[in-house]
């Protein structure tokens, strides 16, 4: 199978590449102008327009056409129209996703993330819905998910771009755990096993909070609305059905899976970025990496286009429902980003009349909660005939007769520029740092480590992102919703955490809190942070001093080493342990130089233990009554344990710590012998039932064998996980990390390399639907045009679209 789409893709490159001087031609309606198409080797369009309009709506009809399953999903879930296709078990998504819709007025939502952003958004709509009454006029031509699934794909309207339903938003679900927790064992024992810094935050519960309300299911249609969503058999057409009993049993456990990342990844589902000054590069030019993390999907959530047009000349990635450019450059500078945690969620609890529960009360009056009737669509069954109840805070997430309470979620994101990305526009068209720190300060959501290299020679960081002011508590636990709680405005992002040519030559950011000790608005930083163990290994290898090459830069992206190894081993190659399997286990891991490459064994033996030793801190630091409330704990907490164990153990602290160190290690290598045979010489970390990456289409776990296979990529052995550079999921499959890599010498932009796993494409007869997950998987990179000159090189074919 491999070996053909290998033949059928060399057989596609030959073909355009001999015929690549004839440029192909396409009447398209909408189209003011001629618009040149340039698609290079690795499936990458490259856009050269006339104008503005015809350059965003070239965009969006052809990202539609490269991805219009991915696009038809996406419309669906940003409009609460799931369960038009799928029936009533999507009808709860549904309500949630429209409970929780933006409302705004058009004008003013566009205008925030451009000074064109309506005309930008609307030309993209407009390509993307050209290409949609071309695909409904010609249905035979559609990809194969609409044959299966029986249904055509929807228009677009300037909502669904705008929508949040997919952002990386923060904190809300946490802050019911959080205060579930808290209920039951206080705020001191909660902060004992949660790693909560720099700072320490209040976590007590006001009283006039039942807790028995914390307890229902309060926050029921935000759950609903962020939830993730399986196709079952019967949503497909009998000839490609999943026919098997197994479906039951294959997504729980694919659900299982997931879930296991969201645990083990909470705060570690992010990315790495570094800028690096031309002091520091064999080019004498300062150097720009991204790698952002997020859960792997076919297609990928990243798109590759390079769009040229008076005013506009940049090539880079986003997410291909978005018009511009998230991360990448232009002819003056490159740029990337990585999360910055901030809290702009809070749960508020609201008394409600005794004798009207839609009235609640805020500052010292009776205030109609504001009603929004809805209709949504269900196939199978009468349309549903829904209300939203909406507070002065945000959308009602719960009422309660019987306590008399409400329950409410306030959200930054649902404010005007509240839409992930988008802001991006701006950033695309920065000629200095000055211009780029600039358009940072209208990126809202998500909160962002925004860096920025220049060929001047400058280097720059910019946390950014809409950040509520607390005065009265710390948003990590419920609220009131009385007004005594109420945020008092937002911060400026020009007052956010920034620097400029920092004096170390570097600057490094991996979701870890970089925030200076002498920042003067330490009250405004949250408090739940990655563990630092991948930017303190990056920032070990930039601080070497000698000068990088770009090629060192990408493999730095793909490093290996464990720092948490580093810091663990020694206390336990210092254990004496007795039986034969466990001494000559442990005998692997003596010498080791902690790099979990997927052909070793000894980071096939150190995983494992570190995976027990780390489930088992839960049982020993976390009460008995809460242990379904608590995720996994955090990596940093349980090093601090090994290496202070009196914060763990009342009595003979040292001993039960050893104790610990080695049932973890026994357990481990019992844990191996089930999984992979009693021959210790084949337990290398990397393989298909140990560390692998297998990247499933949504609608794998719906479809027989055969469509899987052609669907699904993978399995293939990988390395790394969740503390390296490299970094992927925690458990054995590669469910999460970088699905795209960008590293740039602002010296010579023809330089950049790149990935995109695992293809451009969405579309499975493409032959850019799969073609790079290998290159991907063994970290590999491709060159990134930027120049006409080198783009028309690397093409592989010539679309010219015409006005029609």
């Amino acid at each position: 199978m491999k070996l053909k789409y290998g033949f059928l893709l060399i057989f596609f490159l030959f073909f355009f590449a001999f015929f690549s001087s004839y440029a192909q031609q396409l009447a398209v309606r909408g189209l003011q102008d001629e618009v040149e198409v340039i698609r290079d080797n690795n499936g990458i369009n490259h856009i050269y327009a006339k104008n503005e309009q015809d350059l965003f709506f070239s965009q969006g009809y052809l990202a539609a056409k490269d991805r219009l399953f991915q696009f038809e999903i996406w419309r669906r879930r940003a409009t609460g129209t799931m369960a038009e296709i799928l029936g009533p078990r999507e009808l709860e998504r549904d309500r949630g996703v429209r409970l929780f819709q933006f409302r705004g007025e058009k004008n003013k939502e566009l205008k925030h993330y451009h000074p064109k952003g309506e005309q930008i958004v609307d030309a993209f709509v407009a390509g993307v819905n050209a290409y949609i009454q071309e695909a409904r006029e010609q249905p035979e031509s559609l990809p194969i998910e609409f044959k299966m699934l029986d249904i055509l794909p929807g228009f677009w309207t300037w909502e669904v771009v705008i929508s949040r339903h997919q952002g990386l938003l923060q904190n809300v679900q946490d802050e019911l755990k959080y205060s579930r927790v808290v209920s039951k064992v206080g705020p001191e024992k909660a902060k004992a096993f949660y790693h909560f810094h720099p700072n320490e935050p209040n976590l007590d519960l006001p009283a006039e909070i039942p807790h028995e309300l914390l307890f229902k299911d309060i926050l029921a249609p935000y759950d609903a609305f962020r939830a993730g969503f399986v196709f079952h058999p019967e949503d497909v057409l009998p000839e490609f059905r999943n026919r098997s009993l197994s479906f039951l049993a294959e997504s729980k456990a694919y659900k299982n899976e997931l879930e296991e990342t969201l645990e083990m990844e909470k705060f570690n589902i992010g990315s790495n970025n570094w800028v690096i000054s031309g002091e520091f590069t064999e080019s004498g030019f300062p150097f720009m990496a991204n790698d952002p993390h997020r859960l792997h999907a076919i297609p990928s959530l990243r798109y590759w286009v390079g769009l040229h047009a008076p005013g506009w000349n940049v090539v880079g990635a986003g997410e291909p429902v978005i018009p511009g450019i998230s991360i990448g450059h232009n002819e003056y500078g490159a740029w990337g980003l990585t999360i910055f945690e901030t809290d702009n969620e809070d749960l508020r609890v609201y008394d409600i009349h005794p004798d009207n529960p839609t009235q609640y009360f805020y500052k010292g009056n009776w205030v109609d909660m504001t009603m929004v009737q809805d209709t949504i669509k269900v196939k199978g069954r009468a349309d549903e005939i829904v209300t939203h109840y909406y507070t002065v805070h945000g959308p009602v997430t719960f009422i309660d007769q019987d306590l008399n309470k409400a329950v409410a979620v306030e959200c930054a994101w649902l404010e005007p520029g509240g839409a992930p990305y988008l802001a991006s526009l701006r950033m695309d068209q920065a000629k200095t740092w000055e211009e780029f720190r600039e358009a940072c300060g209208f990126n809202h959501i998500p909160a962002e480590n925004m860096v920025w290299a220049d060929k001047e020679g400058n280097i720059g960081w910019q946390a950014t992102g809409i950040n509520p002011i607390r005065n009265s508590h710390s948003g990590l636990v419920v609220s009131l919703g009385d007004g005594s709680m109420d945020w008092e405005g937002y911060q400026p992002i020009t007052e956010r955490p920034h620097l400029t040519n920092p004096a170390t030559g570097f600057f490094v950011t991996a979701n870890e809190n970089v925030t200076p000790e002498d920042y003067p608005y330490q009250h405004t930083i949250g408090y739940e942070w990655a563990d630092p163990f991948r930017g303190d290994r990056i920032r070990e290898v930039l601080a070497e001093g000698r000068k990088f090459s770009l090629e060192e830069m990408g493999a730095l992206q793909n490093d290996y080493l464990a720092l948490p190894a580093r810091k663990l081993l020694p206390y336990l190659l210092d254990l004496k342990l007795e039986e034969g399997n466990y001494i000559s286990a442990l005998n692997y891991l003596k010498g080791w130089d902690y790099r979990l490459e997927k052909s070793s064994i000894s980071a096939g033996i150190y995983v494992m233990w570190e995976r027990k030793l780390r489930e088992s801190s839960k049982a020993l630091a976390v009460p008995d009554e809460v242990q379904d409330l608590v995720g996994a704990i955090s990596m940093s907490r349980v090093i601090e344990w090994v290496e202070t164990p009196e914060k763990l153990f009342s009595e003979k602290a040292s001993e039960q710590r050893d104790l610990w160190l080695s049932n973890s290690f026994k357990a481990a290598v019992n844990e191996l012998e089930q999984k992979l045979g009693t021959n210790q010489s084949q337990w290398q970390y990397g393989q298909e039932n140990y560390k692998h990456a297998l990247v499933r289409h949504p609608m794998s776990l719906a479809l027989s064998e055969t469509w899987r296979e052609k669907l699904d990529a993978g399995p293939l052995t990988r390395g790394g996980y969740s503390f390296t550079p490299a970094a992927n999921a925690y458990g054995d499959n590669n469910t999460s990390g970088a699905s795209f890599r960008i590293v740039v010498d602002t010296g010579d932009w023809e330089r950049t390399l790149g990935i995109n796993t695992p293809g451009q494409s969405g579309d499975p007869e493409s032959p850019f639907y799969k073609n790079l997950f290998e290159l991907w998987a063994n970290d590999g990179f491709f060159v990134v045009p930027f120049g006409k000159a080198q783009v028309e090189k690397m093409g592989v074919g010539k679309l010219v679209l015409m006005p029609n």
